[in-house]
């Protein structure tokens, strides 16, 4: 039995370790502007601009927002980024976010470039996972189709094969490098199409030990019965399940499509009734460790103490590969250090990309902090609490 901890994620002494003073000030700057809607978005506009009119701004970038939130701007750039995060014992998982063309030509070099960053990973003790996003690797238009129950023609059903190989070689990348890999996920409108690739894979490669992880998106209402009955086909099928468990990411997007297309909302009536079945979810795969391996995908302070106290309860040993808990680079370092020092296995997404090409993304990583409820607050707030307590420190 592993013994149980005692885990604070008001130790911003352990939260905030691995940044100087310099380093903080910097994150100061960072998380004031995102904190400010009005200041972010002005910002933002202004960046897509002057990339636009190709303004030598990448320095800035990189000292502020950009290196931030991304590794850098190619892997060996970001394996640095990676190998300063394993110091601290938490792990890494490269994530190149570039989004592509969506022609053939970038879905191949993607692909490849997927592939590099697995190559690379195999090679340290400290980047366990590789990262898939099925649209990145074939067009998304197929997978809808696919799953309306629309017949493709003849050129389609030759680029969704395209699609499905790509797919089974990254997983086959993979299970032979002795790595994992997530598969993010995607729509309400295909993920059932994404679904029957994710769980083909699993049945391949996740025989003798768990590779293939599918992405479950807890804000639908759907999603915990998903969940299980995923459990179910893979113990009838003699699989293990991987899962990643997230609240969500397209909720905007798929509240104006249902109401556009007049039909019930797949979204959680409230953040409450997500917030139940997130923490349902980690329960029910966490009592079903034998089978079931998690990666509870999580910035809320309470899910992450809650999988703590399950592992408790369950038996879990922190140092399997049972449970990872997960955060983006850049955000939740009180919970994601101070998980690692108590000696949990955290992995931290780390984005890269040419400053350019992921700006998309930065864009993302930026609205969300400025409209999650409290979250660059928060940020700010620990940030602002550490300066502080370091003057004192010194006094």
């Amino acid at each position: 039995m592993p013994t149980k901890q005692t885990i604070s994620f008001e130790n911003l002494e352990v939260a905030f370790s691995s940044k100087s003073d310099a380093e903080l000030k910097k994150m100061h700057l960072v998380f004031s502007l995102l904190n400010n809607k009005t200041l972010s978005d002005i910002g933002i506009a202004l960046t897509h601009v002057a990339l636009k009119l190709k303004f030598p701004i990448k320095w800035i970038m990189k000292q502020t927002v950009f290196g931030h939130f991304c590794g850098g701007e190619n892997i060996k750039e970001s394996i640095k980024a990676c190998e300063k995060l394993a110091e601290y014992g938490i792990e890494a998982i490269l994530d190149y976010s570039v989004e592509g063309k969506g022609d053939e030509e970038s879905f191949e070099r993607t692909t490849e470039e997927i592939r590099q960053t697995m190559i690379e990973s195999a090679k340290t003790d400290y980047m366990p996972f590789g990262v898939i996003k099925v649209t990145g690797l074939g067009d998304y238009h197929n997978l809808i189709k696919i799953q309306a129950g629309e017949k493709l023609d003849p050129e389609e059903q030759k680029a969704y094969e395209k699609t499905k190989a790509r797919v089974d070689l990254l997983c086959k990348t993979a299970y032979s490098l002795n790595l994992k890999i997530l598969i993010d996920a995607e729509e309400s409108w295909f993920q059932d199409a994404v679904d029957d690739l994710v769980y083909e894979a699993m049945e391949k490669y996740n025989q003798d030990r768990c590779v293939v992880y599918n992405t479950y998106q807890m804000y639908r209402h759907d999603m915990l019965d998903r969940l299980k009955k995923a459990k179910d086909q893979a113990d009838k099928k003699s699989y293990l399940l991987g899962a990643k468990l997230v609240r969500g990411a397209y909720m905007e997007k798929e509240a104006e499509r249902a109401e556009k297309f007049d039909y019930p909302s797949p979204i959680q009536p409230s953040k409450e009734a997500t917030d139940r079945d997130y923490n349902l979810g980690i329960e029910f795969c966490v009592k079903n460790n034998g089978s079931v391996f998690l990666m509870s995908g999580s910035h809320n302070e309470n899910s992450n103490l809650l999988v703590v106290d399950l592992m408790n309860k369950y038996g879990v040993n922190p140092k399997s590969d049972h449970v990872f808990f997960a955060q983006l680079y850049g955000m939740s370092d009180n919970i994601s250090f101070n998980l690692a020092n108590a000696g949990y296995r955290v992995v931290k997404y780390v984005p890269y990309g040419p400053v350019e090409k992921v700006m998309p993304y930065l864009t993302r990583r930026a609205a969300e902090n400025s409209s999650i409820a409290g979250q660059s607050s928060r940020e700010f707030e620990l940030i602002k609490r550490e300066i502080k307590r370091r003057k004192n420190s010194n006094q």
